[in-house]
């Protein structure tokens, strides 16, 4: 809690609990002018402004608790600190205590002066004119009311028209009869002009059936005062029912709002005047609480200044100490260019000096740590693997690159020798005997070679590079790269030219040959005996076999030969491409298993060129399973992630392991009369999509072969 409060946080959180104080005064202050806003929240803004003159008093009371502890201790500076603070503190109390004491004897005085007995009188007085005027009007309304009723009373039979003249003759605003009930029977004056004239109030209605009047002053909700007066109206005809007769004037507005504004200054009045005595005691307490927040604010800024002022001195008493110890990076800031500022400029110098000599010893080691990170930095962003051996053989170092070609964990063998990773891992023991044949057989030190690997049950193709480190003592580098696809792309490329170059000079004389079998066997059909016919028959029947399957075959090179036309890709839907090639195939469906999704599975792609990998691996299927009596298969389709997959598994013996690695590449098959074009096709055809297939043997017996598309973007 000490390196916090005596830290810049202290300062602010000083600075925002006089800030809130003031602000809880400022309220306080202003509560007094509103009554409502007194009653409600008084006790709420005391206990407020308390609490956080608390704080500040809390905050301030630490920092002279520190201020002592450290002047007891003997800290540098503490004894300026503690002057400074008190020659604060004295020019704070004396002239607020003044200040305080005057404002309170002021404030008491001014208070009294609003209440005076000529003011009680005047309100008073004007209170009672309106009230006056007031009832002038309703014994004025009341007047004419009675005139009006007896001119009805007197009117048989003829009670709307004898209103309507006795409302003109007396001048009413509005009046309107009714029965003791409330029933409307005749309205006059600005009554006629509604529907529904106002009724009478339920009192009024009581007070006129025991022959009394009624009369009310109203408060109007759009503003102003109205008269009401109800009377009963007693006809000559006893055999008529008794009625009242209601009587309403406005009062004039200019009049009313005279009237409103003294009951309102009167009432204003009264409510201050019962609040005299808190509000001498609201006025001094915020007095009070504005003198506490004055004084410890005061102290609080009188600490820091005295901080501010002191801790120049204590930080070059510390640099002392510290150069003392020999660190010579302490550097004062230089705050004023006064003798003090002096004094640190010139204690900057004598540590920069040391400094200086001692960072001349360590150059040497920061450009040897630099050259080390530069070249870790480069071996690290390396795509190809390099390991490092001293002069037993023993790795030194391997970069990232290193495990991740290799699939196995390198960091794992530091320091052990290469002819012992067999025993540690024991799946790199091929590629150690691999490097150290690499050395035994090196001519000055250095040898590359291109080796197969075995790397996660995948063939890679690795090229190899070693070299004997100069110097001593004496080390080995080597350098390798996975180049399996280079490699693969460069088979690839050799295939496709022999596949096109075999299409073109094959297809070209296989129709003739076929058409001249046709021929013989046209022409001599009944010239000869028996077994010469039966003869010719078979033999021209091969011919024409054997160029079909020529022919066959050379659309397989074409196929396989076939450059990608990016104009022909479309949206294809694969649960539909499938159902359509399935059609063909009516042996396969009894025994197969469909797995598809609800929804359209689709693809961007070239539908003929789809149509054939699902041919080839339908067939392979079908031809892996010929000599079984009850074949199964199994085809689903599934999405997810942004991918389409497409798996084929069939119930055949499988691939077997010399061919597993090597089943994309042509003329590798393991049927009697297949080409090994099929699965090369399908790769070709999958991979110009954007696509991959991963092949696999699976369990208890089969094969399985999962093509991945690129779902189509909506």
């Amino acid at each position: 809690m000490s390196g916090i409060l005596t830290s810049r946080g202290l300062r602010w959180l000083l600075l925002a609990s006089a800030c809130l104080s003031a602000i809880g005064l400022f309220l306080l202050a202003t509560a007094a002018e509103n009554t409502d806003l007194f009653a409600r929240g008084y006790d709420t803004l005391v206990v407020i402004n308390l609490a956080m003159v608390a704080l500040l008093m809390l905050l301030v009371g630490w920092q002279l608790w520190q201020l002592r502890r450290n002047y007891n201790r003997g800290v540098f500076g503490s004894r300026l600190a503690a002057r400074l603070v008190l020659l604060f503190a004295l020019v704070a109390v004396l002239p607020g205590a003044l200040v305080y004491a005057v404002s309170v004897q002021f404030l008491g005085r001014s208070i009294e002066s609003w209440f005076d007995v000529r003011v009680d009188r005047a309100l008073e007085g004007g209170l009672a004119l309106g009230r006056n005027a007031l009832d002038y009007l309703i014994r004025e309304t009341t007047n004419k009311a009675t005139q009006v009723a007896e001119q009805v009373g007197e009117s048989s039979g003829q009670a709307p028209i004898a209103l309507s003249r006795a409302a003109e003759q007396t001048g009413v605003s509005e009046t309107a009869l009714f029965t003791v009930a409330g029933g409307v029977i005749a309205v006059a004056g600005a009554a006629r002009d509604s529907m529904s004239p106002d009724p009478p109030p339920p009192q009024a209605l009581r007070r006129a059936r025991l022959q009394q009047s009624y009369s009310a002053i109203e408060q109007l909700p759009t503003g102003g005062i109205q008269l009401r007066v109800v009377v009963p109206v007693n006809s000559a005809d006893q055999r008529e029912p008794m009625r009242l007769l209601q009587v309403i004037e406005p009062v004039p507005r200019s009049l009313a709002q005279e009237i409103e504004k003294a009951e309102a200054g009167f009432r204003d009045y009264q409510e201050i005047s019962y609040t005299r005595g808190a509000l001498k005691r609201l006025y001094a307490l915020t007095l009070t609480l504005t003198l506490l927040l004055a004084l410890t604010s005061a102290l609080g800024l009188a600490v820091v200044l005295s901080e501010h002022f002191s801790a120049p001195l204590a930080r070059l008493a510390e640099g002392t100490r510290a150069v003392a110890e020999g660190d010579f990076t302490r550097r004062q800031p230089v705050t004023s260019r006064d003798e003090l500022g002096v004094l640190t400029e010139s204690f900057n110098a004598m540590t920069a000096q040391l400094a200086e000599a001692r960072e001349k010893n360590e150059e040497s080691r920061r450009a040897i740590e630099t050259t080390r990170a530069y070249l870790e930095s480069i071996l690290g962003n390396l795509s190809a693997g390099v390991l490092a051996f001293d002069d037993r053989y023993r790795l030194r170092m391997g970069n990232p690159s290193a495990s991740v070609i290799l699939q196995q964990p390198i960091a794992e063998l530091a320091g052990v020798a290469l002819a012992d990773w067999g025993r540690r891992l024991p799946a790199l023991a091929p590629f150690a005997e691999l490097v150290a044949e690499g050395f035994r057989g090196a001519r000055e030190g250095q040898w590359q070679r291109e080796a197969p690997f075995g790397v996660a049950n995948q063939s890679r193709t690795l090229l190899m590079r070693g070299s004997r480190m100069p110097g001593a003592p004496h080390g080995y580098v080597v350098v390798f790269d996975d180049v399996s696809e280079l490699v693969q792309a460069q088979r690839d490329a050799a295939w496709a030219e022999v596949a096109r170059r075999l299409a073109h000079e094959i297809k070209n004389p296989l129709t003739p040959i076929q058409l001249s079998a046709e021929r013989l066997a046209v022409k001599l059909e009944g010239r000869l005996d028996g077994a010469d016919q039966e003869t010719l028959k078979r033999g021209t029947q091969t011919i024409v076999n054997q160029v079909a399957a020529m022919k066959h075959m050379v659309d397989d090179f074409a196929v396989y030969a076939r450059q990608p036309r990016p104009g022909q890709m479309q949206a294809v839907d694969l649960s539909a491409l499938l159902l359509d090639v399935l059609a063909l195939y009516d042996n396969l469906r009894p025994h197969a298993v469909l797995t598809l999704p609800n929804a359209p599975v689709v693809v961007q792609g070239e539908p003929t060129r789809l149509r054939q990998v699902l041919h080839n691996l339908l067939q392979n299927a079908i031809d892996a399973q010929s000599e079984r009596g009850d074949p199964s298969y199994a085809i689903a389709i599934e999405s997810s992630g942004g991918e389409a997959a497409m798996t084929f598994t069939d119930g055949g013996p499988g691939f077997p392991p010399d061919v597993l690695a090597h089943a994309f590449e042509p003329y590798v098959t393991t049927k009697a009369k297949g080409t090994g074009l099929g699965l090369a096709i399908v790769r070709k055809i999958v991979e110009e999509h954007a696509g991959r297939v991963a092949i696999a043997n699976a369990p208890p017996h089969g094969a399985r072969v999962t093509v991945t598309l690129p779902l189509a973007r909506p």
